[in-house]
């Protein structure tokens, strides 16, 4: 239970820990039977090699024929095993008897050990318990001639093998104790930078946030992205996707190969902080914010939430239409009690004939506009929309002209929402036009609307001071504006997505001033 409750840092650090221990364990264990079984070999090729220069010392071979060959060859034995620090030097008869030996009781006592090989003239090395224990031991022929006339023994006990390999020991567990605290050092390091990157969290912590956070991440409506200081998307929720219309996966993307609007992927890419700033993208607004982010004192890059403004933009957009209704018939209703005093006054004063004529002609007029425009318009919000826009026009004093081959039906095929942005926002930007060019030409302001070649053309024409030829790529971006008093730049940018969304087409020419027409597929819905 105790261990559920360790930070990462602290079970990869004892992880680590316990990985260094093993293998220095593992190292030293290792070290220790490499040292023993070159040692081992190293003694058996002393014992070989002493064994041989004393089978082949002449003085050996003389002492041999003596009728006591211990009393010379004892003391030239010990010499030798002094010499070449051996433990034991026996040279025996054929049969094995013992002619020396470093007891000298043992003299003349049977050799225990294997001698066959070396009586057929070959040599025997092995391990084995004589009587100075165990020996790693040689035994060689004395060869006079072919005949083996005696047999030299020389052994190494292994106890003192192992004192010379536990003399390089020290060194062995040093290099041990270096490597191993090196070791627990860096773990200790890195188990504190992992700490501070973690904050001190338990794996189990740790799974449960980054899920908590991947199910938020994935469900919360507004588009969410992080770009990093490398301009590439560090992360990018499901709402971000779908509002920026991408195909795939675009983590680990630069923000330039997501192929997005100029101005849009500016924004993302931009490390300036961006507080409800208006996109348009091909079929969407969107309202998007960026704030740095830093982590630990460092700047990490940027975090960019998106929201779907498109449907309030629409709303907003029909919110207006209906203002300005409402503006129209709140000026006609001024215009009519104007009018209706004046006829009232009329009859007062005993004139009823010039205020019968006086009423006729302003209800003739009015109704002809209407009867104009109801009749060559069947669809009811663009009748609406236009009637509203003649008003409009009458207050500030321009002509609203619905052209003589207007002919629309309610079945153009062309989406009302669509209509409205595209129709109301030209005739707007029109009006604007014209009455900012009023001092140099009378303003006025031109409207078709008919349905041919089974499109729905639109066009709108005024009298301002036209789009010049440089700037008609650039009038359907977002925040591009022409008007001298400045605007929003928004409403031929949502004139020209509502067109792309409707699968149709906007272009912009000049005549007195602007002309702006638009086509629509009688088929888009």
């Amino acid at each position: 239970m105790a261990n559920r409750r360790w930070s990462l840092a602290r079970q990869l650090l004892v992880l680590q820990a316990l990985l260094v221990v093993v293998l220095v364990v593992g190292g030293v264990v290792l070290s220790y039977l490499d040292a023993k079984r070159t040692a081992e070999e190293r003694a058996t090729q002393s014992a070989t090699a002493v064994a041989r220069t004393i089978a082949d010392a002449p003085s050996v071979r003389s002492a041999l024929r003596l009728p006591q060959p211990s009393v010379e060859l004892q003391p030239f034995a010990e010499r030798v095993r002094a010499d070449a620090d051996v433990d034991f030097v026996t040279i025996m008869d054929p049969t094995g008897i013992r002619h020396t030996h470093p007891t000298p009781a043992q003299i003349g006592q049977r050799f225990l050990g294997n001698t066959a090989e070396a009586l057929r003239g070959g040599t025997v090395t092995e391990t084995y318990t004589g009587t100075l224990g165990p020996s790693i031991r040689a035994v060689v022929p004395v060869l006079d001639g072919d005949r083996v006339t005696a047999l030299v023994a020389v052994g190494i006990t292994l106890s003192a093998v192992s004192a010379g390999v536990a003399d390089r020991m020290p060194a062995v567990l040093g290099v041990a104790a270096v490597v191993l605290a090196i070791g627990v050092g860096g773990s200790s390091l890195v188990s504190a930078r992992l700490r501070r990157q973690t904050r001190g969290m338990a794996p189990a912590e740790l799974a449960g946030m980054f899920a908590y956070y991947e199910a938020i991440l994935h469900s919360v409506r507004e588009g969410l992205l992080l770009v990093g200081q490398d301009h590439r998307v560090a992360l990018c929720n499901d709402a971000a996707r779908e509002l920026l219309e991408l195909e795939i996966d675009p983590v680990g993307l630069s923000v330039s190969e997501l192929r997005l609007d100029p101005a849009l992927a500016a924004a993302l890419d931009s490390d300036t902080p961006r507080a409800d700033e208006l996109h348009v993208t091909g079929s969407r607004v969107l309202v998007l914010n960026s704030s740095p982010v830093h982590s630990g004192g460092r700047a990490q890059g940027n975090v960019i939430t998106l929201r779907d403004h498109t449907e309030l933009q629409e709303l907003s957009g029909e919110l207006n239409a209906v203002r300005g209704f409402t503006e129209s018939l709140r000026s006609q209703a001024h215009e009519s009690a104007n009018r209706l005093h004046t006829v009232v006054s009329l009859v007062e004063l005993g004139r009823t004939e010039q205020a019968v004529e006086f009423a006729t002609a302003e209800l003739r007029a009015a109704q002809q506009l209407t009867d104009r425009v109801v009749g060559a318009v069947a669809e009811p919000v663009v009748a609406a929309l236009l009637l509203g826009k003649s008003a409009e026009a009458a207050e500030r004093g321009i002509e609203l002209e619905l052209t003589g081959d207007t002919a629309m039906s309610d079945t153009a095929g062309a989406d009302a929402r669509d209509l409205v942005t595209i129709l109301g926002n030209l005739v707007d930007n029109a009006l604007d036009a014209a009455a900012e060019a009023a001092a140099e030409r009378a303003a006025k302001v031109t409207v078709t609307v008919r349905e041919e070649d089974g499109e729905l053309l639109i066009r709108v024409a005024d009298t301002g001071a036209g789009v010049p030829d440089r700037l008609a790529t650039r009038i359907f971006q977002r925040g591009f504006t022409t008007k001298e008093a400045g605007g929003h730049g928004l409403g031929l940018a949502l004139v020209g997505q509502a067109v792309h969304r409707a699968g149709g087409t906007v272009s912009v020419g000049r005549d007195v001033g602007a002309v702006f027409t638009v086509r629509l597929p009688r088929a888009a819905r």
